[in-house]
């Protein structure tokens, strides 16, 4: 009954976890460029000439300015689809919901219930599972495995006084 409810519980957890970030359009995202505060979307980045940029910004660049900038400009190039939305992930992430993206930060249920029910061996399966919200599942495995830690020291501590 135990093992059958808990196999359910994870099951939910790791199907609401593997939600997929919103398609955003390069030409819908803005950055702000220069000192005026002017923005750009994320399509024109990809195609603006280098003068054009120097006078947006009002900076001269140099050489190995200019050499970044190419190099920057044609990583946008590859993260545009041929319909316009951005495919990285990253830049998705940082766009969808400020810096960081969503379920990056806070509690999460999944991994604290990997470490406090599965132990150690629940720890090894949040560092497996391989999606967007790893990270946060780890820290919170460890946490959970350390409350299981801390509960049965006390346990063990209040029965044998």
């Amino acid at each position: 009954m135990f093992l059958g409810a808990t196999l359910l519980f994870f099951s939910a957890i790791f199907a609401a976890s593997n939600m997929e970030l919103s398609v955003l359009k390069a030409d819908q995202v803005f950055i702000p460029i220069g000192k005026a505060g002017q923005k750009i979307s994320w399509a024109q980045l990809a195609t603006i000439s280098l003068p054009d940029l120097q006078a947006i910004t009002g900076k001269k660049m140099n050489f190995i300015q200019r050499m970044n900038f190419q190099v920057a400009q044609s990583k946008i190039r590859k993260s545009i689809a041929s319909d316009g939305a951005i495919r990285n992930k990253r830049i998705l992430k940082f766009f969808s919901k400020g810096k960081g993206g969503s379920g990056e930060r806070g509690f999460h249920i999944g991994g604290f219930a990997l470490g406090f029910f599965l132990l150690l061996i629940g720890v090894g399966i949040a560092y497996l599972i391989d999606d967007d919200y790893q990270r946060n599942r780890i820290k919170w495995a460890w946490i959970g495995w350390g409350v299981f830690v801390v509960l049965y020291v006390a346990l063990i501590l209040l029965f044998n006084s």
